[in-house]
């Protein structure tokens, strides 16, 4: 279906239509299409984040972080699906400006992050901008929508997860 029949077709509110799957072959790039939409939803938050002097990226760095306790740089680009010179590379400014602590780890090799009192207070700040952002979005695509999507999300990923274990498997 493209974009032009599934916007003339949707005469319900966001909230109560359907999360439409296509019954034929799937149409297009995969990639592009979800590059697209992260690419305008990440916009859409970077407007709002900016707010409290962060971008998105950082944010989420600072709440993995804060979520998960201080961690070794692997398990952080694991938990991210982020290579780790990606993750280094970012962290890079959050370090410099007082936020995120990197320390030696167990042996020679590893390293492990933590948030620093400076970092937990910018994060909270941000949070605060963020949760608009959220809702702002839960809004304009209706919660239940939103909702359907992350399962579909978390749901694919699995999947792929799954994936690539029988792949290593082998």
């Amino acid at each position: 279906m493209n974009r032009m029949a599934s916007r003339s077709t949707s005469s319900s509110s966001p909230s109560d239509a359907p999360l439409s799957v296509p019954a034929t072959v799937p149409q297009g790039c995969t990639n592009l299409r979800l590059r697209r939409f992260t690419r305008r939803i990440s916009r859409e938050y970077d407007a709002v984040v900016t707010a409290a002097g962060l971008k998105t990226t950082q944010y989420s760095l600072l709440s993995h972080i804060h979520h998960m306790g201080p961690m070794r740089l692997a398990a952080l680009a694991a938990e991210l699906d982020m290579d780790a010179s990606t993750l280094t590379r970012n962290l890079q400014p959050l370090v410099a400006q007082g936020w995120v602590e990197q320390q030696p780890g167990e042996d020679a090799r590893s390293r492990q992050v933590t948030l620093t009192a400076a970092g937990r207070a910018k994060r909270s700040e941000a949070q605060r901008v963020w949760k608009q952002a959220q809702l702002s979005l839960n809004d304009r695509l209706g919660a239940e929508r939103v909702v359907r999507l992350h399962a579909l999300i978390d749901e694919c990923m699995a999947i792929l997860d799954d994936a690539d274990t029988e792949q290593s498997d082998e």
